[in-house]
């Protein structure tokens, strides 16, 4: 029998708001069960044995092992580095609790949603977290936001067609193709068009200079004095959701950094290429903020939940080798 009041230890509004389970013990998978449907804690399976047993995922947020390239929906974390790892995680988590705590929760509610609906999740859960005491604690200590200086007349993104076939690129170099607003609503409006195209065009999306994107201006953040109105915002001009209707037309070119934005709207297209060097990140918790453009919904559906869960909640970088393993990209070019 649960003991609801005392359950309120193991979450966010607790000292526990991430647990361990042995997945070489007997009960592994009773404890995850018990942790997930009676508390709000975040569940982790460890495997160190290397044996990657067989256990029902849904019970779980993340599964990690110490099997090199191990099969989904595991993550594979060298043994010698398991300890330190863990220590790393706990302590992302124990700093922005609220953030890592709305962020499993949602991506738990998008495994069962159409990915439209999952995008609307996901923007509530991030306009929750933008008047959140998690989030404000970091834009103080960003100090006074830079201001933000973008020519409105300059292009953000370029759009080419050649027979049927549609380029966009994303063509603001200088700022390393930041998905500002402009950008954002430009990108849009050009997914849009191809989307709309009667014709049925096949299109590729690139970055030009020496990254894809490094997603969104930090500048930019918490910036809106209309909560409600940014959220139909985020999810009416949903560049994610665009690419993700476009089906088997959409293809993306990565390389370079894929950061924040930069790889949550370009895990929506159904195909994906990269450039050798590649790299793909979520920073949103160090913000106490959960990713805002789709990320929730297109990277779990490219990767699965519990390895797009791994790279929220550790921060840390996804070689290219990592990715193809994973399937983020089908191709390396």
């Amino acid at each position: 029998m649960t003991d609801h009041l005392a359950a309120e230890t193991f979450g966010p509004l607790g000292d526990r708001p991430i647990m361990w389970v042995d997945c070489a013990t007997a009960s592994a998978e009773g404890t995850a069960r018990r942790y997930r449907q009676d508390m709000r804690a975040i569940v982790v399976g460890v495997d160190l044995v290397g044996a990657c047993p067989s256990l029902d995922p849904a019970f779980f947020d993340m599964l990690l092992t110490t099997v090199e390239a191990p099969p989904s929906p595991w993550v594979g974390v060298a043994v010698s580095r398991m300890n330190d790892r863990r220590r790393a995680i706990e302590a992302r988590v124990a700093k922005a609790p609220m953030a890592a705590g709305i962020a499993m929760d949602v991506a738990r509610a998008c495994d069962h949603l159409p990915f439209d609906l999952g995008i609307t999740v996901e923007s509530l859960g991030y306009s929750t977290l933008l008047a959140g005491g998690e989030f404000r604690t970091w834009r103080h200590g960003r100090g006074r936001p830079s201001a933000i200086v973008d020519e409105v007349d300059r292009p953000q993104v370029r759009v080419e067609r050649e027979d049927d076939h549609v380029t966009i690129t994303l063509a603001r170099p200088d700022t390393r193709n930041a998905m500002r607003a402009p950008m954002r609503d430009a990108l849009h409006e050009a997914l849009c068009a191809v989307l709309d195209d009667p014709s049925r065009p096949g299109m590729t999306l690139r970055g030009e200079g020496d990254c894809f994107s490094t997603g969104g201006d930090l500048a930019e953040f918490g910036i809106a004095d209309d909560m409600a109105k940014a959220h139909a915002i985020r999810t009416l001009r949903s560049c994610a959701a665009r690419l993700h209707a476009l089906g088997a037309r959409a293809r993306v070119e990565l390389h370079g950094a894929c950061i924040g934005s930069g790889i949550e709207i370009a895990a929506a297209a159904t195909y994906r290429s990269a450039r050798p060097g590649t790299f793909f990140l979520l920073p949103e918790l160090d913000m106490g903020l959960i990713p805002g453009a789709g990320g929730t919904v297109s990277l779990a559906r490219a990767i699965g939940r519990h390895r797009a869960s791994y790279m929220l909640l550790s921060g840390r970088r996804i070689g290219l080798a990592e990715a193809v393993q994973w399937g983020l990209v089908e191709e390396v070019a």
